[in-house]
């Protein structure tokens, strides 16, 4: 698949505390609203993960679908910065090499659980994110 009908969504792992936390940060700084979210354990986060080729059962990244194409790694987290109010400057990481930047995001998506923690089950929004999650 190439392309998804939704746009500035984020498909994240909700049972990881790093990557709920993400997305708190997002929620925070995203003035304009301009992004919503998907944890990959929803209906909905499930099968935006398989159009992308995300293994929902075991997921090594968090996807940004934007303009209708899927993000992933290094791309959809400064893509995602880059569009976050005081946060434009993060645009200059994209002259790093991709393959070290995608480096560095797998070690720490590899260890996510044992640095930061795991949920038992998805974290519950307040209800100003839940109005921005889609299920």
């Amino acid at each position: 698949m190439t392309a998804w009908p939704d746009d500035d969504v984020i498909l994240y792992d909700g049972v990881c505390v790093f990557c709920s936390r993400w997305i708190r940060f997002v929620i925070a700084r995203d003035t304009a609203r301009r992004f919503r979210f998907t944890p990959i354990q929803s209906d909905y986060g499930t099968r935006l993960a398989k159009a992308f080729g995300i293994d929902p059962d075991d997921p090594d990244t968090n996807a940004l679908v934007r303009g209708g194409v899927a993000y992933m790694k290094s791309d959809a987290a400064l893509t995602v910065l880059s569009h976050v109010p005081g946060w434009e400057w993060t645009r200059v990481l994209f002259a790093v090499p991709k393959p070290l930047r995608d480096a560095v995001y797998s070690l720490i998506a590899r260890n996510r659980y044992r640095i930061f923690g795991k949920y038992e089950t998805c974290f519950v929004p307040d209800a100003d994110m839940r109005a921005r999650v889609l299920e």
